[in-house]
């Protein structure tokens, strides 16, 4: 095999790489980076050059360049003679065409066509799918054994999808000259080994795959690559029935069991509630504040089915007067909605799939997570589609349902993580990872057909209001919760497009507190929301509630045992007093305030 020395290497990187690139390429760079490498890229170069590995592995958050430092790196080992042909291996047909558009600006020709038989000499390589590969292994192996060839396997983890799509990759890749390995998003939440990537153990007996470079989002948005993201969370009332004919109503946020907690999200998402059409006529009022600085900003939801995105496509035109760009599988002509929807100035896309790695539209600046997904792999690659920086100053907005799992991946955003082979155990709280991809799986499969599986949970939606929670920017809370279209709420949603960082916090610290001094203004039967700012307001977990429930019930009872009052009597009193719904449907803050009260009582008595 001919290899370049690492001195004569890194000559030739700095030397040729760069030197070819046009001058639009990458064609999202930041100021001053058109040209040229990033600083990450080009150092991940130099660390390949120094050690000239056959396997190599690249993290690198969705937005910061992967795509680039791949194809520069092809670029060189193909002008050293190290390789004579490259296969990309994608996880979708649409990132197919992008790979093989990106590589033509710089003059690297990808057939993504390709399909079987010889490859005609006008390319110099292919682009495939991971189940391309698992549907014929050998083809692409003999391929492989006839010339020295680079893969480059994107989104790495997919090769473990299942067993036989990692099992086709290691048999038709294994005797490839070089490979490198892309991923942009946490790991895999399950145990499946992925191909041609290695695991250490680094003393506490869990294997953790091992990165040869890591540039993770905080980094990048240190060096102004990607954006900074601000997430509006909204909570709100719902109510549903069971299938045994039993009506529920909890509010968003607020601690409930697992069970619970799905149906109160799925009433939030549903159609035919309001929660949904509120919280799509804040995102656009906020994609209009975003467009006034950036005219072609695009907006995004990210649905759970079929039936509904095309009713929230259907909320859209009645919300703004124009109709939504449909995406609902990973088809040739979704693949070319995508692709319209990127190069045209259209407000607003709905897409069931579509949404993970790579999927490339850099304008998306406002997006709604309208899916119940909720493993931490899906939610990074969601946010991923909004991050893609085009010019300094750009913020990212994605408007979300107070789940306190998602506002702890929204709080997370920066923490790098490593994928484990060792499951721990189930239980244990802090293992982010311990939800299964069922639901990943479930949103990535290319059937059109919808699951009937979700028709056939005990629920049934009944009706839903959404509620403006908090801000969530920079690992910081800001806001109180105000009514859906109120001055509070229009307040964050004004917040301008285009400011630096620090900027946007300085400005949600003032509009927290304008909402305060104004919520102290209000007479007592308007302030029947949480008065507490976001940042002082801590999500109580379940069984925290449950213990304030029963300190309050200890109280209740031994007011009656000095008053003679009925238990219930206690409660009707202290829910006039205080406000509020029933105990068993009461927040920790009003339940805090009913001990309190009766805490009061028994002062004056004494």
């Amino acid at each position: 095999m001919s290899t370049a020395s690492p001195s004569h290497a890194a000559a030739s990187t700095a030397a040729h790489a760069p030197h070819h690139l046009s001058p639009a390429f990458p064609g999202r760079a930041p100021w001053g980076t058109a040209g040229k490498l990033r600083a990450w890229q080009q150092a991940a170069m130099e660390k390949y050059v120094e050690k000239q590995p056959r396997d190599f592995l690249a993290v690198a958050t969705p937005g910061a360049g992967k795509t680039t430092f791949a194809l520069t790196l092809a670029q060189y080992l193909l002008h050293n003679h190290v390789i004579q042909q490259i296969t990309v291996v994608a996880p979708t047909e649409h990132l197919k065409k992008q790979w093989a558009e990106a590589a033509a600006r710089i003059g690297i020709r990808l057939d993504p066509a390709y399909s079987s038989g010889p490859l005609s000499r006008d390319y110099h390589g292919v682009v495939i799918t991971y189940a391309g590969v698992g549907v014929n292994p050998m083809l692409h192996r003999n391929r492989v054994e006839n010339r020295k060839t680079l893969i480059i396997l994107d989104e790495i983890h997919h090769a473990g999808d299942s067993k036989s799509w990692g099992e086709a990759c290691l048999e038709a890749f294994e005797p490839a000259t070089r490979r490198l390995a892309l991923t942009g998003t946490p790991f895999r939440s399950d145990t499946n080994p992925i191909p041609f990537v290695s695991y250490a153990d680094n003393g506490d007996g869990v294997r953790r795959s091992i990165a040869d470079y890591t540039y993770g989002y905080g980094n990048a948005l240190a060096d102004h690559v990607v954006r900074p993201v601000m997430f509006l969370s909204y909570s709100g009332n719902m109510r549903w029935r069971t299938k045994a004919g039993d009506e529920l109503a909890a509010t968003l946020g607020e601690p409930m069991t697992k069970d619970v907690i799905a149906q109160a999200w799925r009433t939030a998402l549903s159609p035919h509630g309001e929660w949904m059409p509120n919280v799509l006529r804040a995102a656009d009022q906020r994609l209009t504040e975003v467009r006034k600085s950036i005219p072609d900003a695009g907006a995004l939801v990210i649905a759970s089915d079929q039936e509904s995105a095309r009713a929230y496509a259907k909320m859209l035109r009645e919300i703004t007067g124009q109709g939504a760009a449909l995406v609902l599988s990973d088809e040739a002509e979704a693949s070319q909605r995508i692709t319209d929807f990127s190069d045209s100035t259209d407000r607003w896309m709905v897409a069931v799939r579509m949404v993970s790695e790579g999927v490339d539209v850099p304008r998306l600046a406002v997006g709604v997570y309208a899916t119940s997904i909720s493993t931490p792999l899906f939610f990074a690659q969601a946010v991923g589609r909004f991050v893609r920086t085009r010019r300094r100053g750009e913020t990212a907005s994605v408007f979300l349902p107070t789940i306190p799992t998602l506002l702890g991946f929204a709080n997370e955003m920066e923490l790098q993580r490593d994928h484990i082979l060792d499951k721990q155990k189930k239980g244990q709280e802090d293992d982010l990872f311990g939800e299964e991809d069922a639901l990943l799986a479930e949103a990535e499969r290319t059937q059109d057909e919808a699951d009937g599986g979700l028709d056939d949970m005990p629920w049934e939606a009944l009706e839903s209001d959404a509620i403006f929670d908090r801000v969530l920017y920079e690992g910081a809370e800001f806001g109180m919760q105000a009514h859906a279209g109120s001055e509070e709420e229009s307040d964050y949603l004004g917040i301008p497009g285009l400011l630096e960082p620090d900027q946007v916090r300085l400005l949600l610290q003032r509009r927290q507190t304008r909402q305060i001094q104004r919520s102290k203004t209000k007479p007592a039967e308007e302030a029947d929301l949480l008065e507490m700012e976001a940042e002082k307001r801590p999500v109580v977990t379940h069984q925290q509630l449950q213990e304030l429930r029963k300190e309050l019930n200890g109280l209740v009872g031994a007011w009656h045992h000095r008053t003679g009052q009925p238990h219930g009597t206690i409660h009707n009193e202290l829910r006039r007093v205080c406000g509020g719904p029933l105990t068993a449907q009461a927040t920790a803050h009003q339940l805090q305030a009913r001990i309190g009260k009766i805490r009061e009582w028994a002062t004056r008595i004494d």
